[in-house]
């Protein structure tokens, strides 16, 4: 089917949805890279037109990516929920952005809308809007889970606390991870990146986390994020609580990541019969970021903001604690500046609530691209407005291991302090038995830290 819109007495045509979405999506390099991206600043505002008056019945009839060619294509239009699409089955997109914005459209109603939204539907109606109307509508969102404390709540900011090491030294990790707990980081996961994917180091690791988690009765939980296979593996010998992997938006993209839906459904159904989650059972962790697809030349034509969002549908059907778009890391080839930074991790955190996951972000750049720390303030405070469910703490916001700049623990005391924001209850009430926070929610200098810095020394 095609598509055309008039500007000036100009015609612009779009050969079919797939094309119409790429010329419609606010610029940025990996598209430019990939031949997608719109030539002009005109051509894209009249793409954005056109997409404005395509009804969103039509994303249910027109695949971008052939339904008989890609697994993830097929889960969304199979497990698609008629009954929650009826409420806005007669909306353009134009029409629901509209709606979305609305006081009509409050927590509730879009929680219940959810299983009828497509990946699709929301990646078009996010690229009608401006940054304000992404933090607008995020922050009416709320996605709530749970496994040993709870997560997700509005009014809370969470934290990965990410105590990388490049050679996966035990002291190192453990100096890090004591950092991060006396600065109130470390709710949302205790999540090492290995230097290596050694089942042995993955091992032991893992019971280097859960001993220290037990012997200070921390409620929070572990994750060493190996690839899925290596989880399974070392599975029933190990203090596994999440599982974790990275995902993309095409099955092209899933197998380059060694990965399919019956793997990731073995995983999960693992995890769960482990049953380690106290007050919930959300065992499932992934990361995804803009730009994965194309960089594993797997984007099928599908511009790489729509590619990211479908990635969704394959996180969502496992009900996972947390996800995250580590949105800078691949690099200015694909988010050039702060600029594009900012913007794509606007639409992940937005389009990842609308479709009911529980969305964190890694705010993030590599070093060779046109963005500082400066950027990553400004997103992070924007963030905290849009409701984020995490963020990642990293010692000094410098990832030794993985190479990259992210955010540290101090920012995430400044996001929770300017915003008003409070860690996980289970964690708070958990921090100010330890001394590390008051019952005012502020930072104490004291505490228990020479039990914890004990533990350090002993390990």
């Amino acid at each position: 089917m095609a598509y055309q819109h008039t500007i000036h007495n100009k015609t612009y045509a779009f050969a079919n949805l797939r094309t119409l979405l790429a010329k419609a999506t606010p610029f940025r390099s990996g598209d430019a890279l990939a031949g997608l991206a719109a030539d002009t600043y005109e051509e894209r505002v009249a793409a954005q037109m056109t997409l404005a008056d395509v009804p969103l019945k039509t994303f249910l009839q027109e695949a971008i990516i052939p339904y008989e060619k890609d697994e993830i294509t097929r889960l969304i239009i199979d497990t698609h929920d008629q009954a929650a699409f009826s409420a806005i089955s007669h909306f353009t997109v134009g029409e629901l952005r509209d709606w979305l914005l609305s006081d009509e459209a409050d927590t509730q109603t879009l929680q219940k809308l959810s299983p009828g939204l497509t990946p699709e539907m929301v990646a078009a109606v996010s690229k009608l809007m401006r940054n304000q109307d992404l933090i607008s509508v995020a922050q009416k969102c709320e996605v709530v889970t749970r496994f040993r404390n709870t997560i997700g709540l509005k009014g809370h900011l969470s934290v990965r606390l990410q105590p990388n090491h490049n050679t996966d030294d035990p002291k190192g990790i453990a100096a890090s991870i004591i950092d991060g707990l006396l600065y109130g980081s470390g709710d949302a996961v205790i999540g090492i990146n290995p230097a290596t994917d050694s089942p042995q180091a993955v091992v032991q690791l893992l019971h280097m986390l859960d001993q220290l988690r037990t012997q200070f009765d921390i409620p929070t939980q572990s994750c060493i994020l190996c690839h899925v296979t290596t989880a399974l593996e070392v599975i029933h010998r190990a203090p596994v609580d999440l599982v974790f992997q990275s995902i993309g938006g095409t099955e092209k993209t899933n197998s380059s990541f060694g990965i399919q839906s019956s793997l990731l459904k073995e995983a999960h159904e693992a995890a769960l019969s482990l049953q380690r989650g106290t007050i919930g059972n959300n065992v499932m962790y992934f990361e995804t970021g803009q730009g994965s697809a194309l960089s594993a030349n797997a984007h099928e034509g599908v511009d790489q903001q729509t590619c990211e969002v479908r990635s969704y549908a394959v996180a969502r059907q496992f009900s996972p604690l947390l996800v995250n778009t580590v949105v800078g890391f691949i690099g200015p080839e694909y988010l050039f500046d702060g600029k594009q930074i900012i913007r794509a991790a606007l639409e992940d955190h937005c389009c990842g609530k609308l479709l009911g996951l529980p969305m964190g972000v890694d705010i993030c750049y590599t070093n060779h691209a046109e963005a500082d720390q400066d950027d990553m303030d400004n997103l992070l405070t924007l963030l905290g407005v849009a409701g984020c469910n995490f963020i990642m703490g990293v010692p000094g916001a410098d990832d030794i291991m993985l190479n990259y700049q992210s955010t540290s623990f101090h920012d995430a005391l400044y996001a929770r302090k300017v915003l008003g924001l409070k860690p996980a209850p289970e964690f708070e009430a958990w921090l100010q038995r330890q001394g590390i926070l008051n019952n005012k929610g502020q930072l104490q200098q004291v505490g228990k830290m020479h039990q914890l810095l004990g533990y350090n020394a002993g390990v």
